[in-house]
């Protein structure tokens, strides 16, 4: 797999800048927040890879771990989002560098995002080769596949005002959300030049019958936007896109949506890569700082028993390696590294086809870590 340097997402971002140029940094700032469930086992097998590939090019990482989120931060201290949890975020940004975030649950990220000004998701699906035998979907309708959802993180549905109105018995509840032209324009400016850097074709996702007023603003400002750069928009009600996007992938390159529509389709098309374990995203900021995490739950029926795949939060790491610290070396050749393993049949169980050799959590890590040194020195 050779990887396009031309396609780099942060160039969507006009206020974000490499500090490295491609160079070896002298040491890469990473902000760990490990998660609940299973995330302290991904955030393990990251660390190892990390520490053990960058060693062989001699590449050095400071890693700062940070508080708890989600659940446990809930149980303590009534947060999502603690304020220690986003003093740490901001600086580790005020340093340079970039936060791997493991899976938090209730509105963990949705606090985070809000309050980090993290309005742009990504989410890459482009399945591996090596896994054209597992999974629902035939190898046929999976080849060639590479579709970038563009999600707005800050408005709509997940940030609308609610009440509980219930009163002896009668149940009425209320949920008000809105979405402004600025919040608009900005996530398809987004999706608009990574159109422009990938294959030119833009989709832009919404409900016209359904929520008649949000979608025509959608609508307004996509075709005005790709009006003025040149591209060619196509619009898709939801509920097709979400059947569209299974059935006949290949015809999608850049995809935005607003949060709730982003969200649902985003993970429905998780499917594609066959399974839910290899999905991972990235949440940016207006000047390119970026969280990098999973695309995934915390998976709490399996936590603590070596059964979780790495592969998702492995490549949410490569990712940063690649957007934020401009490694590229490094994270071309843990990716191979990744397909190395993969092709040689070794897997998790939710990922494991016939012929196939069983692996935990942290042994894929360490035949990743392992494959990657080779790959490295070669």
């Amino acid at each position: 797999m050779q990887y396009d340097n031309s396609n780099r997402y942060n160039r969507a971002f006009p206020g974000w800048s490499h500090n490295n140029d491609g160079r070896l940094s002298e040491a890469a700032i990473i902000g760990i927040l490990e998660g609940e469930g299973i995330g302290p086992e991904l955030m393990a097998v990251c660390r190892l890879i990390l520490e053990k590939a960058g060693a062989c090019i001699g590449q050095r990482f400071i890693f700062h771990t940070g508080g708890a989120i989600g659940t446990p931060a809930w149980r303590g201290t009534g947060h999502w989002v603690t304020q220690e949890v986003e003093d740490f975020c901001r600086s580790i940004h005020y340093q340079g560098g970039a936060v791997l975030c493991g899976p938090g649950g209730g509105r963990f990220v949705y606090e985070l995002r809000r309050r980090l000004d993290l309005f742009c998701k990504l989410v890459p699906l482009r399945p591996l080769a090596t896994l054209n035998d597992i999974g629902p979907i035939c190898p046929e309708a999976r080849d060639g596949v590479d579709i970038l959802v563009v999600r707005e993180n800050l408005g709509g549905l997940y940030h609308g005002e609610h009440s509980d109105d219930s009163d002896e018995g009668y149940h009425r509840v209320r949920h008000c959300f809105h979405y402004t032209q600025p919040q608009v324009e900005a996530i398809l400016r987004v999706g608009a030049r990574l159109a422009q850097l990938r294959r030119g074709r833009l989709c832009v996702v919404y409900k016209p019958g359904g929520i008649p007023a949000i979608s025509g603003l959608w609508q307004s400002q996509a075709h005005a936007i790709c009006d003025d750069m040149g591209l060619t928009v196509e619009l898709l009600d939801i509920d097709n896109a979400c059947y569209q996007i299974i059935a006949d992938a290949t015809r999608f390159d850049v995809v935005v949506a607003s949060n709730m529509f982003g969200d649902v389709l985003a993970d429905s098309a998780s499917v594609l890569l066959g399974s839910r374990g290899m999905s991972f995203s990235v949440n940016f900021s207006e000047d390119g700082f970026g969280v990098y995490q999973t695309g995934h739950g915390s998976a709490q029926d399996i936590a603590g028993k070596d059964l979780a795949n790495p592969i998702g939060q492995i490549q949410s790491m490569i990712l940063m390696l690649r957007e934020h610290f401009d490694l590229e070396s490094l994270a071309f050749g843990i990716e191979r590294a990744m397909e190395d393993v993969l092709a040689a049949r070794w897997r998790t169980r939710d990922i494991c086809g016939p012929d196939c050799r069983e692996v935990g959590t942290g042994r894929m890590g360490e035949l990743i870590a392992e494959a990657a040194c080779q790959r490295l020195m070669e």
